[in-house]
């Protein structure tokens, strides 16, 4: 069977022999992408039929438990679904300098050192017998790492590892944690840790067979080429084509797979769609460069839950787990002050509570200004309509800043009545009860809606030290819970 290359329009499948900026037959920019393709010979056009062998019934499939794999972080075990499922695939994106290859290379040590508590051995079923025979053989199978970096020097890596050593590694908050001491420290780097500084897919494949490591680390997939394509590092082609031999890889061998995706300026992973089908999960990690705080967030996941976070703190010694993410960001609030309110939101399934803060002045410009950070600007929008005609507040000739302290990013519409109190607070400059916290929806007319896990909510709350509970269950109108929390009425 011989191999070559094509250019396929996306579009309408136009294929050609060399590239087109312009795809002749439909008119589209830039949609001619490199594919590699086989001819079939006479004798090979049943070559399909050997497969019919792997045509079994859903009923009769055996069940198995998957052993899932700690990465040495309880909170991106959490986001992960409980650990990494052998054979999983996971692409980590975030923007440039957010803490990427850090969090991967102190997940290696961890994983290397034999720190992570594995929760149990990794299948054979399905490998090759080279492979088999490979982890049979090797010492180190259990629980060595293969960190491929195609952007670092293996020196580069080295000098970012020595500032990880001795520094608190897993589920460690000493801060958080009443000054509790690690119990993992990783004082020394591990012998299995193996670092491959190239950027062939085919090499790095042959390297994973020789090793048979307990986790394969790549970052990232876009510095990936492939020798069956002659595009460049990081076009649709060869992101594609790296993504479906690194998934083979995974799958044949039972090798958990974490790959470092970029991002465009946008935000989105760059590269084609493609690759956010290909791989098992899809885990962004975002933050506030003006903050510490990084939150792992869950976008995809085959092997767990899309709706956990977990919460990190990026220091000079490496990322660290919060463990009481609601009192980190309730540190520094001033109390009794207007323009201040809580808020009880949930990031994943993880209840937090945060604090809302509002800003208002008299306008110079002839329309005012509103600005908003951490908090959707098209739902502040109606917040601020809404208040102006239910709670009878001037608006029209005051800007409006509203801010979630911290850097956290709320998205839900459970924050519209913590920042409706929090603008009604600052407006009239008085502060609301200290004890309060508030969550709801808040509709166009004025009404409050209930949000969900308003149990979990307030228990949160409550630990924390809060104890009255500005809710839809308690007020129907924004009228109604505005007076309440500015006046006690």
């Amino acid at each position: 069977m011989k191999q070559h290359s094509e250019y396929i329009c996306q579009q309408c499948g136009y294929k050609s022999a060399s590239f087109y900026g312009k795809c002749p037959q439909c008119g589209e920019w830039n949609s001619l992408v490199e594919t590699s393709v086989s001819t079939e010979t006479q004798g090979q056009r049943d070559i399909g039929t050997k497969y019919i062998e792997s045509l079994v019934k859903l009923a009769e499939v055996k069940s198995q438990k998957a052993n899932r794999m700690s990465t040495g972080f309880g909170e991106f075990d959490r986001v992960l679904g409980g650990g990494v499922v052998p054979g999983e695939i996971v692409l980590i994106s975030g923007d440039p300098g957010i803490g990427k290859s850090t969090l991967l290379l102190q997940a290696a040590m961890a994983v290397a050192k034999g720190t992570t508590g594995s929760k149990g051995t990794t299948s054979t079923t399905g490998m090759s017998k080279k492979t088999r025979d490979t982890r049979d053989t090797l010492t180190t199978r259990d629980t060595s790492v293969l960190y491929v970096t195609g952007e670092e020097s293996a020196q580069q890596v080295k000098i970012r590892a020595d500032r990880l050593v001795s520094r608190p590694s897993g589920n460690q908050d000493i801060r958080t944690s009443g000054k509790k001491k690690p119990e993992n420290l990783i004082t020394r780097l591990p012998d299995n840790l193996f670092i491959l500084p190239i950027t062939s897919v085919e090499g790095i494949v042959a390297a994973s067979e020789k090793i048979a490591p307990a986790l394969l680390i790549i970052d990232s997939i876009q510095t990936l080429t492939s020798e069956r394509l002659s595009g460049s590092a990081g076009s649709v082609g060869q992101v594609r084509e790296c993504a479906g031999i690194l998934q083979r890889h995974a799958k044949q061998t039972h090798t958990p797979i974490f790959v470092v995706g970029h991002v465009t300026k946008e935000g989105n992973i760059a590269g084609p769609k493609v690759l956010e089908h290909v791989v098992d999960a899809v885990l962004n990690l975002e933050g506030d460069g003006m903050h510490a705080y990084r939150l792992l967030r869950s976008v995809k996941n085959r092997f767990g839950s899309t709706f956990e976070v977990g919460v990190f703190e990026m220091t000079d010694g490496g990322m660290l787990e919060v463990l009481n993410p609601s009192e980190i960001f309730l540190a520094q609030r001033i109390a009794k002050r207007p323009g201040s309110a809580i808020c009880a939101t949930i990031a994943g399934g993880r209840p937090l509570i945060c604090e809302v803060q509002a800003l208002s002045t008299s306008t110079i410009f002839g329309v005012p200004t509103r600005r908003v950070t951490g908090l959707d600007f098209s739902r502040m929008q109606i917040v601020i309509a809404a208040l102006s005609r239910a709670a009878s507040l001037s608006l029209s000739s005051l800007d409006v800043y509203l801010n979630v302290a911290g850097g956290l990013k709320i998205d839900e519409p459970a924050a519209d009545l913590a920042a409706a109190l929090a603008i009604a607070s600052a407006v009239q400059g008085v502060a609301i009860a200290e004890e309060a916290c508030a969550f709801g929806e808040v509709g166009l007319l004025g009404e409050l809606r209930p949000v969900s896990y308003a149990k979990n909510r307030i228990e949160e709350a409550k630990r924390i030290g809060f104890g009255d509970f500005i809710t839809p269950e308690r007020f129907k109108t924004l009228e109604e819970a505005v007076s309440y929390a500015l006046h006690g009425e």
